[in-house]
């Protein structure tokens, strides 16, 4: 298949579908990627593309092209104008700097903005070729949640527009099953609706790794390792209630990221005397993780009590099953639902820093032993329900029977 991905973010951005346009590559097809410059998540275009940008015109064999867009930035405004620059030059450029290559689909990759989907919608319409839209991130709802939006006229028209571009897709994948009521709401074919959840990486479970060099060992402490966006959602005032309430413990939390609550964090760490408490080294690429999971007795996820984030399941608790350690969660729905049932940790409500604390002294008084348990039970269910090589395949299938569907109705031969 020859195939056109759209995704605002995309490599040297660190997010998923890079796994999923490096395997399609390797299946065997023609990837294309339009996508912006790279600025997420300090919201600076990347210096080493300024430098070089035409050394990122490639990833493991995909062409990518690149439209403008202002970066990100810092405030609301700045926010707003980069999701608008890549629907708007997306949608005026794609036709024409794709337009001396053919593609048999399309694939996108929806993290916020909704909107950064218009620009695939564009070339459906002129190339008369199927979507895939694989939805990470709900809207309004999201909005909503993280209180970017408040206005009610404002989020429905929002939901207006997800409507729109749900009815002009093909198939929408939800990233959890809870997203499929809300995908209805606009589609009336449940058939159009499907499921593809994040991945394991199994080899993060079966190499070992030493750990970060950048964190002191401490044996005597229980580590508790938090990594990726620090951000609203995240929730880090209940996280920091719970460190409060744990302040006498042996316990050390790590924090490895960044995001536009990272400073906030780190004054609030200091703020509540809980400096000691804490290490927060900062961001580091994907690869390095598994180094910081090596001192970790426990790998936090956490998001605000919000009805959107009791659909989601972070990613990062694939993630955390794959590294074979227990999972401290305060998460509602269906991302506390695989912890249960894997078997992996414990859990506590969302926003419940008290529960999250007895969560904690209840891992803290677990030996060794019922801890390697816990993370191998996480291992195998990740293998089981997140295997990544069987959701490539599904993904595969669902293109390839959406591009045979597409030639048969427009008269074409099978390739």
């Amino acid at each position: 298949m020859k195939l056109l991905v759209v995704s605002q973010y995309f490599w040297p951005e660190t997010f998923r579908i890079n796994d999923i346009v490096a395997d399609l590559v390797a299946r065997g097809h023609e990837v294309t990627v339009l996508t912006g410059k790279p600025n997420y998540p300090d919201g600076v275009v990347f210096p080493e593309y300024e430098r070089a940008p035409a050394d990122f015109s490639h990833f493991a064999g995909a062409d990518i092209v690149r439209v403008p867009m202002p970066a990100r930035g810092k405030g609301g405004l700045r926010l707003a104008l980069n999701y608008a620059g890549f629907a708007l030059s997306g949608m005026a450029l794609a036709p024409f700097r794709l337009k001396h290559r053919q593609f048999d689909a399309i694939l996108v990759c929806l993290l916020s903005p909704v909107t950064s989907v218009l620009p695939a919608i564009v070339m459906r319409r002129l190339r008369h070729i199927p979507s895939v839209v694989w939805v990470l991130d709900l809207w309004p709802q999201s909005l909503e949640a993280v209180n970017a939006v408040r206005s009610r006229s404002v989020l429905a028209a929002v939901d207006r527009l997800v409507g729109y571009i749900y009815r002009r897709s093909d198939l929408i994948l939800g990233q959890s099953r809870s997203f499929a009521p809300q995908i209805l709401r606009h589609v009336d074919d449940p058939n159009r609706v499907g499921y593809l959840p994040s991945w394991s990486e199994h080899a993060l479970a079966t190499e070992p790794v030493a750990p970060a060099p950048e964190i002191p060992s401490r044996p005597d402490l229980f580590n508790i390792v938090f990594t990726g966006n620090i951000g609203e959602a995240q929730d880090f005032p209940a996280v920091l209630d719970a460190a409060e309430l744990l302040r006498d413990e042996p316990v050390r939390w790590l924090i490895v990221g960044d995001g536009r609550k990272a400073e906030w964090t780190r004054a609030e760490v200091a703020r509540r005397g809980l400096a000691e408490k804490f290490l927060l080294p900062g961001r580091f690429p994907a690869e390095r993780m598994a180094s910081f999971y090596s001192h970790a007795d426990a790998l936090l996820v956490s998001l605000r009590p919000e009805p959107i984030f009791a659909m989601t399941i972070p990613a990062k608790v694939q993630a955390y099953l794959a590294a074979g350690k227990p999972i401290l969660a305060m998460l509602d729905g269906e991302g506390a639902d695989v912890v249960r049932a894997s078997g992996a940790g414990a859990t506590a409500a969302a926003g419940d820093a008290r529960g999250l604390a007895e969560a904690v002294r209840r891992l803290m008084r677990t030996s060794p032993e019922e801890r390697l348990e816990m993370g191998g039970n996480g291992r195998a269910y990740g293998a089981r329900e997140f295997d990544r090589d069987r959701l490539f395949t599904q993904l595969e299938g669902w293109l390839e029977a959406l591009v045979q569907r597409n030639r048969a109705a427009r008269g074409l031969p099978d390739r």
